[in-house]
């Protein structure tokens, strides 16, 4: 039986804390453990890693969340020789203490193609140690829809970098059109930044966290998914929606272009606007209200996509192939 060590951050099972990260940690930990990987998993805390790593057995295969690693070089690097270290980079950070700790790891996984080019440029990694290990996602059922595309869904927590404010700004500009949005997210993580919202008289909700079947009923009940995020290194949250055949607008930063994707006539099932950019988001989101043909062009190319998406078990593989080759 292959031996992991996983080191993930505090928390990553918790229904109120739900996030891409987490997601991701918990599908691979399953999907590894599935296939016969003994998975010893450590949930730490950066005062709790020194101590943690300082267990684990010399020549382990340690894979390590990137929350966790890329700003630890002075826990993680002396133990770099006696330890094979592999961290998962959700998020680049770009800075010295990052490059430090994947010039010293053995392997580096993160989610994007973008991603992938991004540490490549930023840290002069060898090419042939950084891996790309999309999120997956798991089938689903598809939203219904209604004609007039005037239910509004974002998922992401309410934070500046997921951009809800510009948002909001773009939607202040649209109250002549129908439409209400649901903003489904923890707003505990930045309550001042969620207090200053505007919450456009009713037609915006922000109900919290939503896992599960809640989650799944917001996701049913929508027309097009709305991202106006910051910085994304994939965006997990596009090829769900996209799993469900719901078109998105979102910003068009990181790996977003990736997780979009094209249907199959080369469509994209979706519009990307450029971030911080409050008057093209709204010109997009007029646009999908506004124009029956782009719905419905749209609602199609999604479907299209949907058949493409991969599941978990892809992610998996690609991870457990690169685990293997350090282990050797």
């Amino acid at each position: 039986m292959k031996e992991l060590h996983f080191v993930v951050p505090d928390g990553i099972d918790d229904p109120a804390r739900p996030s891409g990260g987490n997601t991701y940690d918990r599908r691979l930990r399953s999907g590894l453990r599935s296939i016969g990987w003994s998975v010893h998993e450590h949930p730490v805390g950066q005062a709790s890693l020194a101590g943690v790593v300082e267990r684990i057995p010399d020549h382990a295969v340690v894979l390590l969340d990137g929350l966790i690693a890329c700003d630890a070089d002075d826990v993680l690097v002396p133990h770099a020789r006696r330890l094979r270290l592999v961290p998962l980079v959700h998020m680049p950070m770009e800075d010295r203490r990052e490059r430090a700790v994947l010039s010293a790891a053995a392997a580096v996984v993160t989610t994007s193609a973008w991603g992938r080019r991004r540490l490549l440029d930023r840290h002069a990694l060898s090419a042939d140690r950084v891996h790309v290990a999309e999120p997956g996602v798991d089938a689903a059922g598809l939203a219904p829809g209604t004609a007039a595309g005037e239910t509004l869904l974002c998922v992401a927590a309410v934070i500046p970098g997921k951009g809800h404010d510009v948002l909001l700004d773009a939607l202040s500009t649209m109250t002549d059109l129908s439409w209400r949005c649901q903003c489904v997210g923890s707003v505990g993580r930045d309550p001042a930044f969620a207090a200053s919202l505007t919450r456009l008289d009713g037609r915006v909700a922000f109900p919290g966290p939503r896992t599960g079947a809640d989650l799944e009923r917001a996701y049913a009940g929508a027309d097009l998914l709305v991202l106006a995020s910051r910085a994304e290194t994939y965006g997990m949250v596009v090829t769900e929606a996209l799993a469900r055949g719901l078109p998105v607008v979102a910003t068009d930063v990181g790996g977003v272009s990736e997780a979009l994707g094209h249907g199959a006539g080369g469509i994209r099932p979706g519009l990307l606007v450029p971030p911080d950019d409050a008057a093209a988001l709204a010109a997009a989101l007029r646009s999908w209200l506004g124009d029956a043909e782009l719905r419905g062009r749209l609602r199609r190319a999604a479907r299209e996509r949907r058949e493409t998406l991969p599941g978990w078990s892809a992610t998996t593989s690609v991870v457990a192939g690169v685990l293997t080759a350090v282990a050797r």
